[in-house]
C-alpha cells in the first residue's frame, strides 16, 4: 500500500490515446492516458467504462448526442453504448475498467494497445 501521485505519473505517460496502467483493484484496471484530437468509434459489449477528467475538457460523442466532461467531472458509459472520445486540447484522463478490457473495445485499429503491451507505471 502506497499512495500514487497522479500528476507525477501523468508526467511519465508517453503519447496520446495510449493507456498506462497505474493500479489494479478488484479485477479493475486504473489507467492513465493523455488525449488529444479524435479517437475511434467503439463500444464495450461486456463492461461499463468510467472516465474521470483530471485536466482539460473531453467531448464524448454518442450516435445521438455529445456529452462534455469537464475537469473534475466523471462519466460512466454503459456497456454496449457506441462512443468516440475527442479532445480539442490535451486532456489528462483516469479510466477505470475491467482488467481484460481493451481501450478500443470491440474495434481493432492502429490505435489499439493490447493489454499485455500496456505500459505500467
Amino acid at each position: 500500500m502506497k499512495s500514487v501521485n497522479l500528476m507525477e505519473k501523468f508526467g511519465q505517460v508517453n503519447g496520446y490515446w495510449r493507456p498506462h496502467l497505474v493500479a489494479e483493484a478488484n479485477g479493475q484496471h486504473v489507467r492513465l492516458a493523455k488525449l488529444k484530437n479524435e479517437f475511434v468509434w467503439h463500444s464495450h459489449e461486456q463492461e461499463d467504462e468510467l472516465f474521470i477528467v483530471i485536466k482539460g475538457t473531453l467531448t464524448v460523442h454518442f450516435r445521438d448526442r455529445d456529452e462534455i466532461v469537464k475537469e473534475g467531472e466523471l462519466l460512466v458509459i454503459p456497456k454496449g453504448v457506441e462512443h468516440m472520445p475527442e479532445a480539442q486540447d490535451e486532456v489528462l484522463l483516469v479510466n477505470i475498467t475491467k482488467a481484460e478490457t481493451t481501450h478500443t473495445g470491440d474495434t481493432q485499429s492502429d490505435m489499439t494497445v493490447k493489454i499485455d503491451e500496456m505500459p505500467r507505471l
